[in-house]
């Protein structure tokens, strides 16, 4: 295998710079440009042939530009006869859209596996998938990383004595319990029911958060309707300091604003794996940089090395 190449979309280029930092490798350049009949065009303006070539491209709003620019430098460096071609993508929108739970609709998430493979994808490498099922939705190797460990380090050193870890969900339950372990504390759930896009219901909280600390952890954090249910919730039980943590910070609508205006909430935690821009930074929000995380899983597919070890809690 050549040497790695590593370039970068349109839609998170300060990570990938990061990236490249943590590699010690440089960032090569590409060029987008869009034509009058709103077609794009993609051009990889470094030697690609024989390389080991990573593209580093999350799914983030705008999802559709950032999917097609990454189709296409996927297709171009396929051409540029580049040795392999592997999908840097910390966040997958799509994976949301991983059933049919209503008539005639399109399971998205496999769908577009499908288009990044047809593209030219040999591999790809992600993060905090919704659900575990969208791993076998694409036809290539896929390597899953988490965030958990980043993330629990941010709370050592905190006196964690009267917390509990609560899940919004029980889908997300498995790895609110994996994080509880990390701190040593106790993990509840939540049982709720999605009704459409903007409403949620919860039933119950199962587990003891009765006059405790709270750090509620979530994969992702859209419009952020299930966090304020469960505070709604939570608040009749007497909780205390209440602290907010995802991966995927994707805050819209006003999410952001929304959360940090809860009194209760001391602290809203989410990594970068998609880019948040100063306007919608707030007091209590921290940043968790993923980027060593995934130069280090990137030197290990490149080497030939086992990325297995990057799963294991710190």
């Amino acid at each position: 295998m050549g040497e790695i190449a590593v370039f970068s979309g349109s839609a998170h280029p300060a990570l990938a710079s990061e990236i490249c930092a943590h590699l010690q490798v440089p960032l090569h350049p590409s060029r987008t440009q869009r034509f009058s009949s709103d077609c794009i065009e993609v051009q990889l303006l470094e030697n690609c042939r024989e390389r080991d070539v990573f593209i580093v491209q999350p799914l983030c709003a705008p999802v559709q530009e950032n999917l097609v620019e990454l189709l296409l430098m996927l297709d171009a460096a396929r051409g540029a006869s580049a040795a392999r071609r592997t999908v840097v993508m910390p966040h997958y929108a799509y994976a949301r859209s991983d059933k049919k739970d209503r008539p005639r609709i399109s399971i998205a998430g496999r769908l577009v596996a499908d288009l990044m493979a047809t593209a030219g994808a040999d591999r790809v490498l992600t993060m905090a998938l919704h659900a575990p099922q969208v791993h076998g939705f694409f036809s290539v190797p896929v390597d899953h990383l988490h965030a958990l460990n980043e993330l629990a380090e941010h709370f050592r050193g905190l006196d964690l004595s009267n917390t509990v870890v609560v899940s919004p969900d029980l889908g997300n339950a498995k790895d609110a319990a994996q994080f509880a372990r990390m701190l040593g504390v106790d993990v509840a759930v939540a049982a709720k029911q999605r009704i459409s896009d903007d409403k949620v219901v919860i039933s119950t909280i199962i587990g003891d958060v009765e006059g405790r600390d709270v750090i509620v952890l979530d994969d992702e954090i859209a419009k952020g309707t299930s966090v304020i249910e469960l505070l709604d919730h939570l608040r009749p039980r007497g909780v205390g300091e209440i602290r907010i943590v995802c991966t995927h910070g994707l805050f819209g609508q006003g999410a952001l604003d929304r959360l940090a205006a809860q009194p209760d909430v001391r602290e809203i935690v989410c990594t970068d794996t998609v880019p948040l821009g100063d306007e919608g930074r707030v007091g209590k929000l921290s940043v968790i940089s993923i980027a060593p995380a995934f130069a280090e899983a990137i030197r290990r597919i490149h080497n030939g090395e086992s990325v297995s070890a990057l799963f294991q809690p710190a």
